[in-house]
């Protein structure tokens, strides 16, 4: 990031600015060992001295030398990856790059958060948004391609025919429940429930899987059938009125914004 460095001064900052960040970088690492594989195999020549994989906020990176300054400007990349490479299978070798690529990109994110002063709450915010993008590591070895196939739902699954017809509450009634056979609650219903206090201190941990908070407790929240992640109506652009139309709603993660609900007959 921008004035980050030894001695600049520093202001204050937020975690989305940080997420944008680590995803740049991200972004960059993960070309370099998919789109530009060949030629980053090729910038790991074992014979040059301790090499490492840099990403860049512009989505770009880099194999060199680490930075001669100390202490860095930001922590540094896994050194000596260049030594390994022959010495490895190439899939394998790019699997240990993608690992410590991970390990990288976590030190960075909080090291800001720690230079920026993040409270609890923004660092759990941070986390949590970096959390919901497949890490390096899944990208190259292709688990993160398995596991959207193994969330893809069973159409035909009669398990979901007698749930209501969309997961869907106001919060000024109750707080989202994570449990999803629990259907939304009438005002009137909340005043015999068993455990009320555990589930209450859960709802009030829910956090929205697009912005991350829990904000706006008695706003509209929806729930991913597939997922079943909860979300702020707002942060994925559903009303109220619109959730009384969706048979089975789909988050913007599993399935680009809903695009398989139906109507109701």
């Amino acid at each position: 990031m921008e004035g980050a460095g030894a001695g600049a001064a520093y202001t204050a900052r937020t975690a989305e600015e940080v997420f944008r960040d680590l995803r740049g970088r991200r972004a960059g690492m993960i070309r370099a060992l998919t789109d530009d594989v060949d030629k980053f195999f090729k910038l790991c020549d074992p014979e040059k001295e301790n090499l490492c994989l840099y990403g860049y906020p512009n989505e770009t990176w880099e194999v060199t030398l680490p930075a001669e300054e100390v202490p860095p400007e930001i922590p540094e990349p896994a050194l000596g990856i260049n030594f390994a490479r022959d010495g490895m299978n190439e899939k394998d070798w790019l699997a240990l790059v993608a690992v410590h690529s991970d390990s990288w990109l976590l030190s960075v994110a909080f090291y800001f958060g720690a230079r920026f002063g993040f409270d609890k709450e923004t660092r759990r915010r941070l986390f949590n948004m970096i959390n919901n993008l497949p890490t390096i590591y899944e990208v190259v070895t292709g688990a993160a391609k398995r596991q959207s196939k193994e969330k893809t739902p069973n159409t035909n699954s009669s398990s979901k025919s007698n749930k209501p017809s969309s997961k869907v509450q106001s919060r000024a009634a109750e707080p989202p429940a994570k449990a999803k056979l629990s259907a939304p609650k009438d005002e009137e219903e909340d005043s015999g429930d068993d455990g009320g206090d555990d589930e209450e201190e859960e709802h009030d941990n829910t956090l929205c899987g697009t912005c991350g908070t829990n904000d706006g407790k008695d706003e509209f929240w929806i729930c991913c059938d597939n997922c079943e992640k909860w979300y702020h109506g707002k942060c994925v652009k559903i009303t109220p009125a619109r959730a009384e139309h969706i048979k089975q709603y789909r988050c913007p993660e599993c399935g680009n914004g809903g695009s398989n609900k139906r109507i109701k007959t």
